[in-house]
């Protein structure tokens, strides 16, 4: 984890002392459903209460001595909590093994990671559909390998990454659903030293799903889905990134991120206004997807259990959450306070002496009984003089002044081929379809 790209709430779920309480909190629960059963003495189960009640400081640098001699992080942390509970502590972690912990407070963890997220996403599709709005018939050119096309508005391209974005919001909460399983089934996942109803007991006091079957460790594909999910939320973090840093370049400037005063843009040039922002986002979304490849590695364990996948989840389940949130966070800020120039993009429309109609008069020449590869050829080698001449001619006008054109539609069906309207009809409907 970078404290540059990390915000406090996200942090603190995987900080050592708030798994520790996860740790104890699943023992405690654990004890007292064995105390229930008759396994263990109820005094084992109130001890362990009553001493959490006072709301203890949880050593960490002391269970970490314990493990530098234990080579065991479970055990040097029930030997701690056993120096503070006193005998009766001996009666915690009866039958369970140490994944169970271990398993099971990653799934905590990682729901809580996610309603997190959530919130992030909330607030991201929040903006998004505020400036969709805003802009929703604000005309722009619409752009095909990087090439003018046809006009579309820049709502539009806001409405569809909100669309994305609500996708990924649905794929999170499932990813959560998920995730959120609870493992306490013993040595090789067989209960034989510890009673199924022990796992529904802590699943429930913790707000999780029943593992239905585990092998000692909660299967890796749950796992293997989560960080694809966040993986796949990421790309789409940087889709909208990547469009708005394109929208940014000095010869396109249709839209731009916000320029604090004060703020610089280059050490040497004083001019520049970078998309410093947009280009941070995505190198977080390489980052984040490259978390998905281990965790789809991890699913293959050998037999019951072995350990491979512990060190890889040590790193991955903090660095991915963390970097998600505060990709989503920044973005949102972007989107919020985005700079839009309606006025360039209206430029650049024109920019092409009227190109992005081509379209048009191509279906109206089929429709007047030309073929559409004559159509298309007459359309075209007159588009290629506009485009040949960086958009100094008009395409309206070379059109009207052929005469093989001139044949099949008068000047005044020609000018309404060129209605920059006609492009904006169905606006309505797209945005019904995404928002609702």
């Amino acid at each position: 984890m970078v404290p540059r790209y990390a915000r406090p709430a996200m942090t603190a779920i995987w900080e050592p002392e708030a798994r520790y309480r996860i740790w104890f909190e699943i023992e405690a629960h654990a004890t007292q459903k064995l105390a229930e059963l008759g396994v263990v003495p109820m005094s084992g189960a109130k001890a362990l209460w009553d001493w959490w009640a006072t709301n203890p400081a949880i050593d960490v640098a002391a269970i970490d001595a314990k493990e530098a001699v234990l080579k065991h992080d479970v055990i040097a942390f029930l030997d701690w909590v056993a120096e503070q509970v006193g005998p009766e502590a001996r009666f915690m972690h009866q039958g369970m093994t140490s994944s169970d912990v271990l398993d099971t407070t990653l799934a905590v963890q990682l729901e809580r990671a996610t309603d997190i997220l959530l919130a992030d996403m909330d607030d991201l599709l929040a903006a998004i559909r505020r400036r969709a709005e805003e802009h929703k018939y604000t005309p722009t050119i619409g752009r095909s390998h990087g090439i003018h096309a046809e006009p579309t508005t820049f709502g539009l391209k806001l409405a569809q990454a909100y669309a994305e974005f609500d996708r990924c919001r649905a794929r999170l909460v499932a990813a959560r659903a998920e995730i959120a399983t609870c493992a306490i089934s013993g040595a090789v996942g067989t209960f034989a030293n510890i009673d199924p109803a022990v796992e529904e007991y802590v699943a429930a006091q913790l707000g999780l799903a029943v593992e239905p079957v585990s092998t000692q460790v909660i299967p890796r594909d749950r796992h293997a889905m989560y960080f694809s999910t966040l993986a796949v939320i990421a790309s789409s973090i940087e889709r909208l990134a990547v469009e708005i840093r394109h929208l940014q370049r000095t010869e396109v400037l249709e839209a731009e991120e916000y320029f604090s005063p004060g703020q610089k843009g280059s050490s040497a040039m004083p001019h520049k206004r970078n998309p410093i922002l947009t280009e941070n986002l995505t190198g977080q979304a390489r980052m984040i997807r490259a978390y998905a490849m281990p965790a789809l590695e991890n699913v293959a364990l050998w037999h019951e259990r072995d350990i491979s996948h512990s060190s890889v989840e040590r790193f991955i389940g903090p660095d991915a959450t963390i970097t998600l949130d505060f990709a989503l966070a920044r973005l949102t800020g972007v989107v919020d306070k985005l700079l839009v120039y309606p006025e360039r993009m209206q430029k650049n429309l024109d920019r092409m002496g009227g190109l992005v109609h081509s379209q048009r008069v191509l279906l109206a020449l089929t429709q007047a009984g030309i073929t559409r590869d004559n159509a298309y050829r007459l359309v075209q080698r007159n588009a290629m003089k506009v485009w040949e001449s960086d958009g100094a001619l008009s395409l309206l006008d070379l059109l009207k002044a052929d005469e093989e054109v001139a044949a099949g539609l008068s000047p005044e069906e020609l000018e309404e081929k060129f209605d920059l309207a006609y492009h904006f009809k169905q606006v309505d409907t797209i945005f019904a379809r995404v928002f609702g």
